[in-house]
């Protein structure tokens, strides 16, 4: 780590901090502002940085007139079942990596983590025509399995480094008294993973939520489209660009990941730090 001996050298740092703070968080300012002026004031030739007037008409309308409830509830449903299904293979599969030896575990960790080389558009190519042979295509079931797809690789290999240093006396010393390795996976060493069980159900959590081109390609009907879809085709088409009810809409739809992580940042940034500090 440097030292900052003197005030010219903190004075410079604390510049450079306030700059990249600057250029992080300038774009969700305007972005939030934006949500809170009307139409006459959001697209005057003279930006202002403050609303004149605060307007709540785009929240309003964002809520009342779209399917904005539907499309949330949507999300919620896929990311959140995604999330936890994927957490839990991810566990076994983990656990499996890091405390059994059978001859293809380094081949079969292998071939799971080189499925992270292919972008999203070659998996999206195999999926489609997968989904749509079991008629699981249009369908919140098939988007899930999607997304578990696309995070399980990275899910397992967080797992099976977590996993690792949990020490294998632990485990002997539970078989010794006679627990089977399913009990000894879901009584002690489940218990003891906890933060690195919430880290990977936050991560995957957060990609299913975000994501656009699955969604946008597996969904076609409106009572199964999820919110990102729903917002670009609804506020920004090729007739129009409302922006200031896609900037409210957006920060509504931003609500439920915030709400989840500031609940369990604990949790999270222990299961990220935990091979540091052991």
């Amino acid at each position: 780590m440097f030292e900052l001996r003197t005030w010219k050298e903190k004075l410079g740092f604390s510049f450079l901090l306030v700059l990249i703070a600057f250029f992080l968080f300038f774009p969700v300012y305007w972005a939030l502002i934006s949500a809170f002026k009307d139409n006459g004031e959001l697209y005057s030739l003279q930006p202002t940085l403050f609303p004149a007037h605060p307007f709540l008409g785009h929240f309003v309308s964002a809520i009342m007139d779209g399917n904005i409830l539907l499309q949330l509830g949507n999300s919620l449903i896929t990311s959140s079942s995604s999330a936890l299904l994927n957490a839990i293979l991810a566990a076994l599969a983990g656990y499996s990596f890091a405390k059994f030896d059978y001859p293809i575990k380094k081949p079969l960790m292998l071939l799971i983590l080189s499925a992270q080389m292919f972008p999203f558009g070659v998996l999206l190519i195999s999926i489609y025509p997968m989904l749509q042979a079991v008629g699981l295509l249009d369908t919140r079931l098939g988007l899930t399995i999607s997304y578990i797809v696309f995070a399980l690789p990275v899910s397992t290999y967080m797992m099976y480094s977590y996993f690792k240093q949990v020490p294998n006396e632990l485990i002997e010393a539970a078989k010794v008294d006679g627990a089977s390795n399913f009990k000894i996976f879901r009584r002690i060493v489940m218990p003891i993973s906890l933060p690195a069980f919430i880290t990977v159900t936050l991560y995957a959590f957060m990609w299913s939520w975000n994501d656009l081109l699955y969604s946008m390609t597996l969904i076609t009907s409106e009572e199964n489209r999820t919110i990102g879809p729903g917002l670009l085709l609804r506020y920004i088409n090729e007739n129009n660009a409302d922006w200031g009810g896609a900037m409210a809409a957006s920060f509504l739809a931003a609500a439920p990941v915030v709400l989840v992580f500031a609940i369990l940042q604990k949790q999270f940034i222990g299961g990220v730090t935990s091979g540091a500090v052991k």
